[in-house]
């Protein structure tokens, strides 16, 4: 038998049990709760279930593994599936999402046929009806407290499966570009358990409280999303962005960071007694720039260009043979195993596809990477450097590097990282890239070697200390870090688009 009685205070829908001998004389067919049958029912539920997100696959998992109900039991409802109603009733619009993902009316319908005792015994016997209500309860339950602790959607899943890195010969992909390695907090196996044994009169409202996102950014976008209503390019401007602050990054920014947003196709570098930003350029839509975590550990002065293995078949080498167009672009073929140069007429396509050679670019002048190359710990092989195309800064549209972050100022991003160093650390760095030196101590070194056909290089690397934090990020709403201003950026890499392709399970 059931109990279900309710009514309201500020914060609560209280429940005031009747004894089971109040209802001896309901002993009807489409009032019997049988245990076999409620368990019967949950699992046509779970066989007829679509598990394509986290929180529903955790649901199953749940309820597959015979685990105790939560919301409701043969004694009745808990206060509790009312009062988590109420709080989606409240919530879920707020977020943009349908009252269809969290099953709200279908709740409700059930609740209140628990509620009046309204069963059948056919679609809705009482076993149906409560296995029903606790499995919506649940689902809703634990699709709304995953995705507002950990994201609704998983960016690492999402972002490492949109482009294809090579494909079979009918064009379906065989693996995918990794784009996404950001450490984010994600829900731990037992989430469900965990989540699920909050369901409580002590602590769902406290839980409810806690998952939410810590994030000043996220209560400033949510409260445009109501103004947005009818500008469908805002709106989903602002769920994307919103999303993405749902993201708990391990590492965020404190007093000393530099962070890159490719949108903006820019950089800011902010110590706590000063700040600049930048120009840059990033990879192309086809090489994006992966978005990263890391840290700023040295810096490189004249390097050399290891060209990509990716490079070097989809370019160099359909110059094999062509020794001018070596000579050109200051490259030269050395065998990886022996450091041999090889003559360039010499070395024929297939040698350098084999993996056996490197190609490389002599460092100076007219190097791809220019004369600064700042260099973090990450799977891409990509960094922030200087270039030898600085027109591509007048560009509006800058994405058009292999991937790594092309910076517009890299002496003054140098002076910055480096902190408090002595003037004649600066000269040799200036001297080094082709600049005026300002000490005389520079001035001394550079008439020394007036004469030489190649005057030698006085510095060739240098660490950071500390290293810098390194943010790549992409926000299509930013918020300024030295300013405040929230800034609006095209969504050059269609991030914004694939997002709410992901979060459709949500507003429709």
């Amino acid at each position: 038998m059931l109990v279900v009685a309710s009514c309201n205070d500020q914060h609560f829908l209280r429940n005031t049990p009747k004894s089971i001998d109040a209802f001896e004389l309901l002993r009807a067919k489409g009032f019997e709760v049988s245990d076999a049958q409620l368990q019967e029912c949950m699992s046509n539920l779970l066989a007829r279930s679509r598990d394509s997100i986290a929180a529903d696959r955790f649901t199953h998992q749940y309820y597959d593994g015979k685990q105790s109900w939560v919301w409701v039991n043969r004694k009745g409802v808990s206060e509790q599936a009312a009062q988590f109603l109420s709080y989606l009733r409240e919530q879920v619009p707020q977020l943009g999402f349908s009252s269809r993902a969290f099953y709200l009316d279908t709740i409700a319908a059930d609740l209140e046929r628990m509620e009046t005792l309204q069963f059948d015994t056919s679609l809705y016997n009482i076993n149906k009806v409560m296995a029903r209500l606790e499995y919506h309860l649940t689902k809703a339950y634990l699709r709304y407290t995953l995705g507002q602790r950990y994201g609704f959607v998983n960016p690492r899943r999402l972002f490492n499966r949109l482009d294809a890195s090579h494909t079979d010969t009918l064009g379906r992909p065989l693996g995918y570009a990794l784009l996404y390695d950001v450490d984010v907090e994600l829900a731990p196996n037992d989430f469900a358990q965990r989540a699920l044994r909050q369901v409580c009169p002590d602590s769902l409202e406290a839980y409810l409280s806690d998952i939410q996102p810590h994030d000043s950014l996220y209560y400033r976008l949510l409260r445009q999303l109501p103004q947005a209503q009818g500008d469908a390019a805002q709106q989903k401007r602002l769920m994307a962005n919103i999303e993405r602050r749902r993201w708990r990054e391990r590492q965020r920014p404190a007093d000393r960071f530099l962070i890159v947003n490719v949108p903006a196709f820019h950089l800011w570098a902010v110590t706590p007694d000063s700040a600049i930003d930048m120009r840059i350029a990033c990879g192309a839509v086809k090489t994006k720039t992966p978005l990263l975590n890391s840290r700023i550990t040295y810096m490189q002065v004249n390097p050399e260009w290891i060209i990509p293995t990716s490079i070097v078949k989809n370019d160099v080498s359909r110059h094999a043979g062509d020794s001018a167009y070596f000579a050109r672009n200051n490259y030269y073929i050395e065998d990886k195993a022996t450091g041999e140069h090889l003559n360039p007429v010499a070395v024929s396509k297939q040698m350098l596809l084999s993996g056996k050679y490197r190609v490389a670019q002599k460092s100076g002048v007219g190097n791809s990477l220019g004369r600064l190359i700042f260099r973090f710990q990450n799977k891409f092989s990509v960094y922030l450097h200087d270039t030898s195309s600085p027109g591509v800064f007048s560009r509006l549209n800058r994405a058009v590097s292999h991937g790594c972050v092309r910076v517009q100022q890299p002496f003054r991003l140098a002076r910055l990282l480096l902190g408090d160093v002595d003037d004649w650390t600066l000269d040799k760095i200036r001297i080094s890239i082709g600049m005026r030196p300002e000490t005389k101590q520079g001035h001394d070194y550079v008439l020394a070697h007036a004469a030489d056909e190649e005057p030698p290089r006085p510095i060739r690397s240098h660490g950071i200390s500390p290293s810098m934090p390194l943010f790549i990020t992409y926000q299509t709403l930013f918020q300024n870090p030295v300013s405040g201003v929230l800034e609006v950026y095209p969504d050059v890499y269609g991030y914004d688009t694939a997002l709410m392709r992901a979060l459709r399970i949500y507003t429709n």
